[in-house]
């Protein structure tokens, strides 16, 4: 991607993008911050040293409120615009941080995370859709990553923030990153509402010509440009989020709406959902928000004893998430998308595999030796494999092996089984945890072995192919070839049955 020269002030639409993707910074810091605070002395005396359940309920809390909101949120952004919609979501999510930072009693806590998790889901979703009606073609790619750059960027603020708090000889050690996120989450919507005009694309639907002419001026995307971004598919926000593209900005009629919900679940498209739904849910099940929300109790059981060296090591983790999702980023259109997922799978779940049975074989419990450096160190390695592999090509997969006419439904739907997974992973790894110290390892190595063994022998390779070519990779696969043999087997057992009843 290339910019205007080096001392020139960077096009409108750059700037956007970039303001718009710190909405990602938001969302990265709270994950950040969450599994530290909960294990501070300080917040588990507020709490009453709470139970692995309880643990895992109080962390757990955001998701589904933010997987039900974001359901509503393209409705929201087609309203009233989509810069307002961001800013409206951010407002709310900064509602709950405050209300988590002034919290008197663990009720009150848990509701600030449940009005943060609603203003999530408004308006994470609605930041690449925004991105993605002003970037010119030629730029979108990389300016549509941005969001999900800033969110591991936002994980190396919250671990490190929690590091420099951790010591305060009071609430205000786990109050203050709370409250900063609240700073920032109003700071940023209030510069959305009042800096970001609203989408020149979501105007022009709107007739409101000469607005949407001002708001391409203060973008400063070139004439050309705007006729392709007015033109062009608008599924392909699909790739980063899975907020539907609402009805009029598709400008399909309601009955082809309703068409879809069916359509999807038809015979031609149903493995591909089916294949896109077990990915994407595969995809959390990995442990990969285990590692996230729960790293200080990861590295509390490889015998990191202190408050600092936990907080510390797992910052370091974020740092490493972060350095390499921005070549990950780069070159994910570089990569086999199935060899990708297969091998980084593998390499994950013998990761998993190595620390449970150093675990189980009572070779990390000593005070010293390799058996903890292996821990460690097997932590960080499965968090850059899993960035470099299943949290690039699964997310582009699942959405562009879908048909046109279903792709926005059926990733709609392959997104809600990553937060329902998300939320079953945030609410029982602290209690696998605290039962075994090894059964977490298994379960999740378990899981992430299975995901590459059905993407072997079910997921044809798409990367470089148009859509007509990825329609005759499904129907030469073996995915297509279990179907027709599922499909024999059933009419040979309907041939049969009256044979049986007579006998």
């Amino acid at each position: 991607m290339q910019f205007p020269g080096i001392f020139k002030k960077p096009p409108g639409y750059v700037l956007a993008s970039i303001l718009c993707s710190f909405g990602g910074l938001l969302f990265g810091i709270d994950t950040g911050i969450i599994g530290p605070v909960t294990v501070m002395e300080d917040f588990t005396k507020y709490v009453g040293n709470p139970s692995p359940t309880i643990h895992g309920l109080i962390v757990s809390s955001i998701l589904i409120p933010a997987a039900i909101s974001s359901f509503f949120a393209g409705k929201l952004a087609d309203n009233l615009g989509r810069h307002r919609g961001i800013a409206i979501g951010s407002f709310i999510f900064a509602v709950g941080a405050a209300i988590e930072a002034g919290s008197v009693h663990i009720g009150m806590f848990v509701a600030g995370r449940v009005i943060e998790g609603v203003g999530e889901g408004l308006y994470l979703g609605t930041l690449v859709v925004y991105v993605c009606e002003i970037s010119p073609p030629r730029h979108r790619g990389v300016l549509a990553t941005g969001p999900q750059l800033l969110i591991t960027l936002g994980l190396v603020t919250g671990f490190f923030t929690c590091y420099g708090t951790t010591n305060m000889d009071s609430s205000f050690s786990w109050r203050l990153p709370f409250l900063l996120l609240a700073c920032y989450s109003f700071a940023f919507s209030v510069i959305v509402l009042v800096w970001l005009p609203a989408s020149p694309r979501w105007l022009t639907l709107r007739g409101r010509a000469s607005e949407a002419s001002a708001a391409w001026e203060k973008l400063g995307v070139p004439a050309a440009d705007q006729e392709k971004i007015l033109n062009e598919l608008d599924t392909l926000v699909a790739v980063n989020t899975h907020v539907e593209i609402p009805e009029e900005t598709r400008r399909q009629p309601a009955t082809k709406n309703k068409a879809q919900i069916l359509d999807v679940f038809s015979a031609e498209t149903r493995p591909r959902l089916f294949l896109a739904v077990f990915l994407m849910g595969m995809q959390q099940l990995s442990g990969i928000d285990g590692v996230l929300y729960y790293a200080p109790i990861l590295f509390q059981q490889a015998g990191l004893a202190s408050n600092e060296a936990r907080f510390l090591a797992s910052g370091v983790s974020a740092i490493v998430i972060f350095a390499v999702t921005i070549p990950a980023t780069i070159w994910a259109d570089g990569w086999s998308r199935r060899a990708s997922t297969v091998f980084g799978g593998l390499v994950m779940a013998s990761l998993m595999f190595l620390i449970g049975s150093l675990y189980a074989g009572n070779a990390v419990h000593a005070a010293t030796g390799a058996g903890r450096w292996v821990v460690i160190v097997s932590i960080y390695i499965f968090a850059a494999v899993f960035s470099v592999s299943w949290a690039v090509s699964i997310k582009i997969y699942c959405t562009e092996i879908q048909p046109q006419k279903t792709r926005a439904t059926a990733a709609s739907m392959a997104h809600g089984s990553n937060w329902l997974s998300n939320f079953l992973v945030a609410l029982v790894t602290p209690t696998l945890l605290a039962k075994s110290s090894f059964g977490a390892y298994f379960l999740f190595g378990g899981c992430t072995f299975l995901t590459a063994l059905v993407c072997m022998l079910f997921m044809p390779e798409t990367r470089g192919k148009n859509l007509d070519e990825i329609e005759q990779s499904f129907h030469k696969s073996r995915l297509g070839g279990m179907g027709q043999i599922v499909g024999n087997l059933r009419k040979s057992m309907m041939r049969r049955r009256p044979a049986a009843i007579e006998t």
